[in-house]
């Protein structure tokens, strides 16, 4: 797989008009995605069979796929063989997978991924930047601390944030209020 490197990937993941922030696993070849049960991403994927994968470099995208949904417009349509899947309109480079559900619980759902089409979009060089790095955890962590507000979650959120304060730009600043926004701590 060209766009996936090993170890965990974090991407936007796109079904049927639906983003939302994800990792996918790629081990020995092999590429996988552990859900939540129950989310729109996984009711997509059972219902449609695909995913795409949005390589995108932009923090506020991140925050706001991982909060709320995304007008139809931001989305573009993609033939891939005989089905019409959609990625987003900004992503530097998209892969287009069929999914099989390997297995479910009650708490998470674990999907395989065969790669179908790959393309980039624009060639991009991004440096390494620990503040969007740190937009990426914090982005994960605050996801849970919505749901539980375990204080151990916002000690992480807050030292995350100290990180992207300190190595951030703009783009990444606003990403990090948008997040203490989505989680009431603005």
């Amino acid at each position: 797989m060209g766009l996936l490197k090993g170890g965990i990937n974090e991407i936007i993941a796109t079904t049927a008009f639906n983003a939302a922030p994800m990792g996918i696993h790629l081990r020995d070849k092999k590429a996988t995605m552990v859900l939540f049960s129950g989310s729109h991403t996984v009711e997509n994927i059972r219902r449609d069979g695909w995913l795409v994968a949005n390589f995108i470099h932009d923090p506020v995208l991140y925050v706001r796929t991982a909060f709320e949904d995304l007008p139809r417009e931001m989305f573009v349509g993609e033939p891939v063989g005989d089905t019409l899947v959609q990625r987003l309109a900004a992503a530097d480079a998209w892969a287009a997978f069929t999914t099989t559900i390997e297995r479910t619980t009650p708490e998470v759902t674990v999907v395989s991924l065969s790669l179908q089409k790959e393309i980039i979009e624009e060639a991009v060089i991004y440096p390494v930047n620990r503040g969007f790095g740190s937009i990426i955890d914090a982005t994960v962590h605050a996801t849970r601390y919505q749901k539980n507000r375990d204080p151990k979650l916002k000690e992480l959120i807050e030292y995350h944030t100290g990180i992207i304060r300190k190595c951030g730009g703009n783009r990444e600043l606003e990403a990090m209020d948008l997040l203490m926004g989505y989680i009431g701590q603005s």
